[in-house]
C-alpha cells in the first residue's frame, strides 16, 4: 500500500481514539447523567436489595474452597453490590470473580488494594515501587504511565475499582500504618504524585478511591486496631491533610474513602470515628468540598470502629453519616437488618438510601457492567506480566534513586583498587552486588547479618584493607520497609565504623531508618534506594557502575542531616 495512505489511515485511527477517550464521560461527568441502565435496575430493587448494593464483602483465594464457597453464598443470598479482593494468585482470582459473577443478578463492582499495583495483594503479578520511593521521582510522567498499566492489569482478571492512590500526607516519621505508603510529608508533592497516578487509573478506565480521608498521615496509632485521634485545629487540617484531597477531587477523583479516626476540631462526639461522622462526611466532604463521587469507607471491621459501635450500628451510622459504601462489613446479614429498622424508625431516609444505590449503579455503569461480565481465561499470567510493564517498574526504581552526599565519592570509584562490597542485613549475595562485580572484577563480598556479633564482624573488618574502596549494601530484609531496621547494636557499630573510613553506602531502606544509624552521615556517598527489591538494587548498581545519573529527592525529613528535597 501507499506510505502516504498508510499515515493517513494511522492518523484517521489515533483521532478517532482521542475522539472516543474525550467522548467518555468521567465518572463524576456520568452521574449528572442518570443512564437508562441505572434507572431500570434501580427500579428492579426492594430496600433490603437496595441495602445490599451498598455492602462489599471480603474475598481470598490464598483461604479454603470452603471460606471461597461461603462468601459465594453470602453474594447470592444477601445479593451484596460488591467484593474487595484480598490476598491470593491472578488466575485463581479471575476463574473465582467469574463464579462469584455468575451468582449476581446486578453484577458485582469488583475491587482492592493495589496502591503499588496488583503485587500489593496477588502473588505472580507486578509491583511497582512504594508510593514513598515514587515521591522521589521527579518525571510524573513515568506515574501516569504506571497508572496506565495497573488499570490494564486490574481490568485483565475483572476487577473495575483501584481502592488508591494513598493521598495522606506523611508528616509523622513514627507512622505505623501510612508511612512508606504515602508520597511524602509535602503536601504539594503528593498532590501532584498522587494526581498523576490517580489520572493514569482513570484514563485507563478503572475507578479510583483516593484516601484516607480526611488524612491519615499524622498518627502514631494503626486504625487496624484501635482509633486514632487527630488533635489538630480545623485550620491545620484545611491548610495541610486536607490539600491533596481538595486538588484531587478538583481533577475528578471517583472515589474518597473515609479513615477511622476521632477528630474533635470537626466532631466533638466522644469516641466517634470519622466515617460514623455525619459532620465530616457530610458537612465537610460533600457540602464543604463539593464532592459528588463515592464515598467509601475503610474496612468496618477494623478496631478503629468496632472498639466502640458493634452489632451493625455502625453500619447505620456510616450511612446516616453519608457514606456510599460500607467496606467489609462485620456481619452483612446483621447489617442489612439493622439499616431495615432504621428507616422504618425514621432514623435514615429512603432518599438517602436511594441516593448512594444510584451512585453505585452509576459506578457499575462507568466500568461496563451494563453488559454481562466476561473474563478471558487464557494466558492471563502473560497479559499481567507484560514486558513494557516491567521496564517502567525499572524506570521508575531509576527515576526514584536519591544521592544525599557527594557525586565525587562515587566518581571516584576505579576498576583499578580493590572494592569491598558488605552486604549489611542479609546473608545472601545481593543484586546490587552482583551487578557491580561485572564492572569492578578486584572485588571481595562479604555477607553480615542483621544479627552478627562482635566476632562475626571482626573477622570481615580484619580483611579490609587501608586503600580499599568500601561500599555497604544495608538491606532491610522485611517483607515491609517500615521503621525501625532490624539491626543489631554490633551491626550498628560497625556501619559508624566504616562510614567513618569514607565508606560508600546503597540504603535499601526506609530513609526514616538513616535517622537510627548513628555516624553513616560521616559515609563518602549515600545513596537511597528506599526498598529491597531487586529492581531498586539494579538501579542502585547503575549509578555505582556510573551508568546512571541520579534525579531523585528526598520526599522526607529524616532528621537535621538528610531534610525533604536534598538530592545532587
Amino acid at each position: 500500500m501507499n506510505k502516504r495512505f498508510i499515515y493517513a489511515i494511522a492518523v484517521i485511527s489515533l483521532f478517532t481514539c482521542a475522539t472516543a477517550k474525550a467522548q467518555q464521560p468521567s465518572y463524576i461527568e456520568l452521574l449528572k447523567q442518570q443512564p437508562k441502565w441505572v434507572d431500570s435496575v434501580f427500579k428492579k430493587l426492594s430496600t433490603k436489595h437496595k441495602i445490599a448494593q451498598l455492602l462489599f464483602v471480603r474475598a481470598h483465594t490464598n483461604l479454603s474452597k470452603a471460606y471461597q464457597d461461603s462468601v459465594g453464598k453470602v453474594i447470592k443470598r444477601q445479593k451484596l453490590g460488591g467484593v474487595v479482593f484480598f490476598q491470593g494468585g491472578p488466575v485463581r482470582q479471575a476463574l473465582l470473580t467469574k463464579d462469584y459473577q455468575s451468582k449476581s443478578k446486578v453484577p458485582l463492582l469488583v475491587t482492592s488494594d493495589g496502591e503499588w499495583g496488583l503485587g500489593m495483594r496477588l502473588d505472580s503479578t507486578i509491583s511497582y515501587p512504594y508510593q514513598m520511593a515514587l515521591g522521589a521521582v521527579q518525571n510524573k510522567e513515568l506515574l501516569y504511565k504506571m497508572g496506565l498499566e495497573v488499570a490494564k492489569d486490574f481490568k485483565r482478571i475483572g476487577m473495575h475499582m483501584n481502592l488508591a492512590p494513598d493521598v495522606d500526607v506523611n508528616n509523622n516519621a513514627k507512622n505505623p500504618v501510612i508511612n512508606f505508603r504515602s508520597f511524602g510529608e509535602n503536601k504539594y508533592n503528593v498532590a501532584e504524585k498522587s494526581a498523576a497516578y490517580l489520572l493514569g487509573m482513570q484514563d485507563g478506565g478503572l475507578l479510583t478511591s483516593i484516601k484516607h480521608f480526611p488524612g491519615h498521615g499524622d498518627t502514631d496509632v494503626d486504625s487496624h486496631y484501635d482509633l486514632p485521634q487527630l488533635k489538630f485545629t480545623k485550620e491545620r487540617l484545611d491548610t495541610l491533610e486536607l490539600y491533596p484531597f481538595k486538588e484531587l477531587i478538583k481533577k475528578g477523583a471517583a472515589g474518597v474513602m473515609i479513615a477511622h479516626m476521632n477528630i474533635p476540631a470537626l466532631d466533638p462526639t466522644p469516641n466517634m470515628p470519622s466515617t460514623l461522622s455525619n459532620p465530616i462526611v457530610t458537612g465537610l466532604l460533600k457540602n464543604e468540598l463539593g464532592f459528588k463521587g463515592l464515598i467509601i469507607s475503610d474496612a468496618m471491621d477494623m478496631k478503629g470502629v468496632t472498639k466502640y459501635f458493634k452489632d451493625g450500628e455502625a453500619e447505620v451510622m456510616g450511612l446516616i453519616a453519608g457514606m456510599d459504601i460500607l467496606e467489609l462489613a462485620h456481619d452483612s446479614k446483621q447489617a442489612i437488618k439493622k439499616i431495615k429498622e432504621a428507616i422504618k424508625d425514621q432514623r435514615i431516609s429512603m432518599e438517602r438510601i436511594d441516593e448512594s444505590v444510584k451512585k453505585v449503579l452509576t459506578a457499575k455503569y462507568w466500568a461496563g457492567l451494563n453488559v454481562k461480565p466476561q473474563i478471558d481465561e487464557n494466558n492471563i499470567s502473560e497479559d499481567i506480566n507484560r514486558p513494557e510493564s516491567r521496564a517502567l517498574v525499572q524506570q521508575l526504581a531509576e527515576a526514584s534513586m536519591t544521592l544525599l552526599k557527594s557525586r565525587d565519592g562515587i566518581a571516584s570509584l576505579t576498576p583499578n583498587k580493590r572494592m569491598v562490597i558488605i552486604n549489611v542485613g542479609t546473608t545472601q549475595a545481593t543484586a546490587f552486588q552482583n551487578e557491580i562485580v561485572g564492572t569492578y572484577k578486584n572485588s571481595i563480598s562479604f555477607n553480615v547479618d542483621k544479627n552478627a556479633n562482635a566476632a562475626a564482624i571482626e573477622a570481615v573488618m580484619k580483611q579490609i584493607q587501608d586503600g580499599d574502596q568500601i561500599v555497604m549494601a544495608i538491606v532491610d530484609t522485611r517483607t515491609r520497609p517500615g521503621n525501625n531496621i532490624p539491626l543489631g547494636k554490633d551491626v550498628k557499630d560497625m556501619i559508624t565504623t566504616l562510614s567513618a573510613r569514607n565508606a560508600m553506602v546503597a540504603f535499601f531502606a526506609n530513609p526514616y531508618n538513616l535517622a537510627n544509624l548513628p555516624g553513616i552521615e560521616m559515609a563518602r556517598s549515600i545513596v537511597v534506594a528506599y526498598q529491597k527489591e531487586d529492581f531498586m538494587q539494579k538501579a542502585a548498581a547503575a549509578i555505582f557502575t556510573k551508568k546512571l545519573m541520579p534525579t531523585g529527592k528526598l520526599p522526607v525529613t529524616v532528621n537535621k542531616v538528610f531534610k525533604y528535597g536534598d538530592g545532587l
